[in-house]
């Protein structure tokens, strides 16, 4: 009997904590350390900014996680009827610098039928950082599944609670990249101009006023598919409770490049992170960033077990998992789109065809850093001729394992590295089916 009691106090509880403003993050234990600062306490419309630090205890977590799970199950109802049949649900993963924008417009180019989000997750993430810069892997992981199980539902209310400031009626000037999601553009979703309302993402597309949440949820829910890229899930096999919902048809596609290329991307889109890694380089004088070194071991081996783990193809994975390398996007593109859209059960609109042909055979002068519009051909290597041999070194001493399995081809000396006739991707094929 004390059992059956303490269960049902526990339930009775947990429906208190999501049915009090629909804030599940800000009601968590009161165990949860805050920063009780002006920047990062805010009181807006009752709600409670948290960002967790590193003492967080893995009760208050625990107790997260129960709270959000309920929620899951609470919706599963709410959503049931309306989610058509045959609706596709597409998640791109990948890292920062890896071609993930270009490719996320294979899915924004496709036309009518697609819903597609662009980074949704910079919300969640952006409100769970650390003192120390970073996240809480745990805390996190948990908020990136529970965010994009509801967003694949065309549900945007969870996404609001991490919206700063919050969305008012459920109306937002401040989504991250809104313009990089013609979904988000629609005329469906487009409200009426507000003359003197600023919104830093706005709409190119059309003269829209502030995002509308609503409208934004009816829109997805609608549409035949709904596709969502994000750079900031860590591991694969946290998604796996999207798999188990009877509504979603969910395919992941993993993409990979070089880590080697993806770092002299990233010394060049963050150029001051890495003054010390080219004067190291250079000439000796400074001493490499140990710490940066370890996040660059961290970063390679979660991308690597997750590839490990979609490869396998485990029962819940079982031909859900798609691995694709950007090199051969690059060289490939009509071709392994083609394959993409195959895997993923949609269609292959000559919309898209049309994009890929213009932004894969740009001049040099149309793209820069954060553009889609490029040569793609000549991208494929040309990070070798930038990036010093000692630091690609440094790149193989870290992610060894993970330039094996995708196929890239290590450099014993700056002679190899530099030389146009050696390709350093191996002809690979990766089974998902």
């Amino acid at each position: 009997m004390r059992i059956k009691y303490t269960i049902s106090i526990v339930f009775f509880v947990a429906l208190v904590i999501i049915e009090k403003e629909n804030n599940i993050i800000s009601r968590v234990s009161d165990k949860m350390t805050l920063k009780e600062t002006p920047q990062t306490l805010l009181q807006q419309n009752g709600f409670s900014r948290i960002v967790l630090k590193d003492n967080v205890s893995f009760s208050s977590l625990s107790k997260m996680d129960s709270a959000l799970t309920m929620r899951r199950l609470e919706n599963y109802s709410k959503h049931q009827e309306v989610i058509p049949r045959g609706k596709k649900h597409i998640l791109l993963l990948a890292a920062t610098r890896t071609g993930s924008s270009f490719v996320g417009e294979f899915f924004n180019q496709q036309g009518d039928n697609m819903f597609f989000l662009f980074e949704p997750l910079w919300h969640v993430e952006k409100m769970l950082t650390l003192d120390t810069g970073g996240t809480n892997a745990t805390a996190s992981a948990k908020a990136f599944r529970d965010v994009l199980h509801q967003l694949l539902l065309c549900d945007f209310s969870f996404l609001e609670s991490f919206i700063q400031p919050l969305p008012v009626d459920h109306i937002t000037t401040t989504l991250f990249r809104r313009e990089s999601s013609s979904s988000l553009c629609d005329e469906a979703v487009c409200s009426p101009f507000i003359k003197g309302v600023f919104e830093r993402y706005h709409c190119r597309t059309r003269r829209c006023g502030p995002l509308n949440l609503t409208m934004a949820s009816q829109s997805c829910l609608k549409k035949e598919h709904i596709a969502i890229k994000s750079v900031r899930v860590r591991q694969l096999d946290t998604l796996r409770p999207l798999t188990e919902d009877p509504r979603l048809d969910v395919r992941f596609i993993q993409l990979v490049r070089d880590p080697r290329a993806v770092l002299a991307s990233r010394m060049v889109a963050f150029a001051d992170m890495y003054k010390n890694w080219k004067q190291w380089a250079t000439d000796g004088d400074e001493t490499i960033d140990e710490d940066k070194v370890r996040k660059l071991k961290g970063n390679c081996d979660n991308i690597r077990m997750s590839a490990e783990v979609g490869l396998s193809q485990p029962p819940w994975l079982r031909q859900r998992y798609m691995l694709v390398r950007y090199e051969d996007i690059a060289r490939f593109p009509m071709r392994k789109a083609s394959e993409m859209f195959g895997f993923t059960g949609i269609p292959f609109t000559r919309k898209v065809r049309h994009w890929i042909l213009r932004n894969t055979q740009a001049s040099k002068e149309a793209g820069g850093i954060y553009s889609t519009q490029k040569k793609s051909s000549e991208q494929v290597e040309k990070w070798r001729f930038s990036l010093p041999f000692k630091i690609a070194q440094v790149v193989q001493d870290a992610c060894g394992p993970t330039l094996k399995l995708f196929g890239y081809k290590f450099v014993n000396s700056e002679e190899m590295l530099t030389n146009k006739s050696i390709s350093l991707i191996e002809d690979k094929v990766f089974n998902f089916s």
